[in-house]
């Protein structure tokens, strides 16, 4: 049997079911792992032993008397410090929130795992409010990619990708207002799914508004799938969720690819830069899909750039959330966030409802252009991973980011789910994510078209070196 920190959550679950492993095994392992080789990646921000092996125990318990709450009763899962978690200080990144509390409540995802028995194993780092494409903040420092440690992780959700890379955790939650589940994923070579908007229930709602959604990040397409069936599950705080997603989301994980109908976009119609190595194995990818059966098809769902649309809504969410701040928090923040969320109050509200309208108008047009397609398939990021401390790899002007990442927030504005998953690595040692992006709330079918991929070009038990 391999160690625990090698299993998947299907693997774990497996074991638990057979008591070949139980789940305080696993977790202080785990507790271990993290505690020996975490200083190199600063990817937890709070550790809790006592409590964490406190519901390994209660699992165990489950397990023992063959009553487990579900698949992942036991199963660790690493909570991006955006989320609420009951008991524990959800900080956010930032300096600014006081640690005290009161911390009273679990957001939706973190209520649904804890109803659903999983080991909450500890949060996880984020760039302050999540901000941007990187993951280091006023609070926790830099968080690195166990890939290359002088390499960001990616953002938002870079404290989970790295957790889920370096094997300290084999599930980990993330949230994406802009490809913050999907860019990290991309940076290391695991797997994120950012579900159709409202599919997973999130409280409070996001300051930067209907673009943020909540979801899981792995190493497998099947764990991501046993995680939505978790995840999907109602909440009535969030007055958008959809209600009624009862079907298991590992159901359709062996479906054909063939005659699936694919518009492969390159550059989705506007990006300027690509990294050449990404797009050819990108291409490359697409080749496979083809080669499975799909009907693939080279096509733009649309030359309009979102960009500036994007930039006003994300720009008046920070400034919303942040402008009013008195100057003695203000002087706490992150630099970059700080002049985005000062520029961000200045728009004028006629512009801001503008956007919306442009964005209603792009999300309209790609919900047409999904009638002829099942799913478009880009890159997930314009680069691989570039180094810590910068906001981007084509300058830090505050909007250059936007840049690398052309082909993850267009699908924010247009609320379909969109997964990341690794199509290969550069030629100095780095991932590359392809993109898979599918009708409004066909997330199964995005899960299925990912575990296609992911049979015929497989490399989630790949490991950085020393990890």
């Amino acid at each position: 049997m391999s160690e625990p920190h090698e299993m998947t959550a299907a693997e774990l679950s497996a074991a638990y079911k057979t008591k070949a492993l139980s789940p305080v095994e696993v977790t202080e392992a785990l507790l271990g792992r993290i505690e020996a080789l975490d200083a190199q990646v600063n990817a937890f921000c709070l550790i809790d032993a006592p409590t964490t092996l406190k519901q390994a125990e209660e699992a165990e318990a489950r397990w023992m008397a063959g009553e487990p709450l579900s698949p992942l009763d036991g199963v660790p899962v690493a909570v991006k410090d955006l989320l609420l978690t009951k008991g524990w200080a959800t900080r956010r990144g930032s300096l600014t929130i006081d640690p005290n509390g009161p911390w009273t409540e679990d957001a939706p995802t973190v209520a649904r795992l804890r109803e659903a028995g999983a080991v909450l194993l500890g949060k996880v780092t984020t760039p302050e409010f999540g901000w941007k494409g990187s993951t280091d903040s006023p609070l926790t420092g830099t968080t690195r990619n166990p890939w290359n440690l002088k390499k960001t992780p990616g953002g938002s959700s870079g404290g989970s990708s790295a957790a889920l890379s370096a094997r300290f955790s084999p599930l980990a939650l993330g949230t994406d207002g802009g490809g913050s589940i999907r860019i990290p994923a991309s940076f290391t070579a695991t797997y994120g799914l950012k579900p159709s908007f409202g599919r997973v229930s999130a409280y409070p709602l996001s300051p930067f508004g209907t673009v943020a959604h909540v979801g899981p990040m792995t190493r497998t397409v099947r764990d991501a799938a046993l995680m939505m069936n978790v995840l999907a599950k109602p909440d009535a705080r969030d007055w958008f969720n959809v209600p009624g997603e009862s079907a298991d989301h590992t159901a359709r994980l062996g479906e054909s690819m063939k005659g699936k109908r694919i518009a492969f976009s390159p550059r989705l119609g506007y990006a300027k830069k690509v990294l050449p190595e990404v797009e050819a194995l990108v291409a490359t990818a697409v080749k496979r899909f083809e080669a499975m059966g799909a009907i693939v098809e080279q096509v733009d769902p649309s030359t309009d750039d979102p960009s500036e649309t994007f930039q006003t809504l994300w720009w008046a969410g920070a400034g919303f959330l942040l402008g009013d701040l008195p100057e003695e928090k203000k002087a706490q923040l992150d630099p970059g966030l700080r002049k985005m969320a000062e520029e961000g109050a200045k728009i004028p509200l006629k512009s801001y409802l503008a956007a919306n309208a442009v964005r209603g108008a792009y999300g309209s047009k790609l919900r047409q252009f999904m009638e002829r397609y099942d799913f478009i398939v880009t890159p997930s990021t314009a680069t691989t991973a570039f180094d810590t401390g910068q906001l981007s790899p084509m300058g830090d002007d505050g909007r250059a980011w936007m840049q690398w990442t052309p082909f993850s927030f267009p699908f924010n504005l247009t609320q379909q789910p969109a997964a990341s998953i690794n199509c290969g690595f550069s030629s100095d040692g780095l991932p590359v994510g392809l993109q898979i992006v599918g009708k409004m709330f066909d997330d199964a079918g995005v899960l299925a078209a990912s575990a296609a991929y992911e049979t015929v070009d497989p490399h989630f038990d790949k490991v950085p070196a020393g990890f």
